[in-house]
């Protein structure tokens, strides 16, 4: 039996995405114990849940494969300060970001009425006016769409009632 391609995005449902992330983080910690087991390489794995609990492994230890990681890297290539600048600058856009998805998802649980408990009565009259304004735009949309139909339907009646009148 052949799996379904998954598609590459958030999971909407808080269970089914913790359950995803346990299967996933123990799949991906047994693959770094094989891989450092069959393969004899020096694996390290660290991952924060969505909830910054930490989960790691290392096939010596998570310290000293860091330690390496840093020698190897720093041997590599020392970052210039142009470089240093555009992680800061990164850094920065990146909590601007987080902060408006959080904004964003805070307000698209409440336009669904969730979480609602820690609202006060004017942001509860402002989300059901914000949802009485979408109603009315998907009203007059509705009825637009209806009248595109009715217009096309009198049309095609129109072309039936003529040839019908030419055949006759």
């Amino acid at each position: 039996m052949v799996r379904g391609k998954t598609q590459m995005r958030r999971i909407e449902n808080t269970t089914s995405r913790q359950v995803t992330f346990s299967k996933r983080r123990n799949g991906l910690l047994k693959k770094a114990f094989e891989l450092s087991v069959l393969c004899d390489a020096e694996v390290g794995l660290i991952i924060f849940s969505p909830r910054g609990k930490l989960y790691e492994f290392a096939s010596s230890s998570v310290p000293e494969v860091i330690e390496r990681y840093k020698r190897h890297t720093k041997d590599k290539v020392q970052p210039d300060v142009n470089q240093s600048v555009d992680i800061q600058n990164n850094k920065q856009e990146t909590a601007s970001l987080m902060k408006k998805i959080e904004l964003l998802e805070s307000s698209k649980r409440k336009l669904l009425g969730e979480g609602l408990g820690s609202c006060s009565l004017e942001e509860v009259q402002q989300i059901e006016k914000q949802l009485e304004q979408s109603v009315t735009t998907i009203r007059a949309r509705k009825m637009q769409v209806f009248r595109e139909q009715m217009e096309r339907l009198k049309e095609r009646v129109r072309l039936v009632a003529l040839s019908q009148f030419i055949h006759a």
